[in-house]
């Protein structure tokens, strides 16, 4: 049985991302360990300079990380679980995605974290259009 009470805040948007925001919606009581990964746009991607970049999202994005997140509820005890991740264009130090979990212990808080960012990356339809300094693009599948 999928514990989905633990899921406490998903959400795809273009507006701003905020740690406080998936610290709230994580904070629990019963936690030992929170683990948060926050996810920004750096200013290169395979020693190429990169001006900016945006991200775009197939319309069933959302469903695709319910599910991801669904599973790693099933594979990890964890106590509480939030990912929120950017669409539109985006600036260098930019906020592009978080993923927050509590657990009990930090172990799981961390193995289930890890998950969520990995599995989020591998499986969710969420596009990445890099503009490189040099004036090229190219479009980056996250699935």
């Amino acid at each position: 049985m999928v514990m989905t009470v633990a899921i406490r805040l998903l959400d795809i948007r273009d507006t701003a991302l905020s740690s406080d925001e998936v610290l709230a919606a994580i904070a629990d009581p019963t936690a030992g360990g929170t683990a948060l990964f926050i996810g920004t746009v750096r200013n290169h991607d395979h020693e190429r300079p990169v001006d900016e970049l945006g991200y775009e999202a197939h319309p069933d994005a959302l469903e695709h990380l319910r599910k991801v997140a669904e599973r790693v509820c099933e594979n990890q005890a964890v106590t509480a679980l939030a990912a929120v991740h950017r669409t539109g264009s985006l600036r260098i130090g930019d906020v592009a995605v978080i993923v927050g979990v509590a657990a009990s212990h930090r172990d799981v808080a961390f193995a289930a974290c890890r998950q969520l960012i990995d599995d989020l990356k591998a499986e969710v339809p969420i596009w990445k259009h890099q503009h490189f300094t040099d004036g090229a693009s190219e479009w980056v599948g996250a699935s």
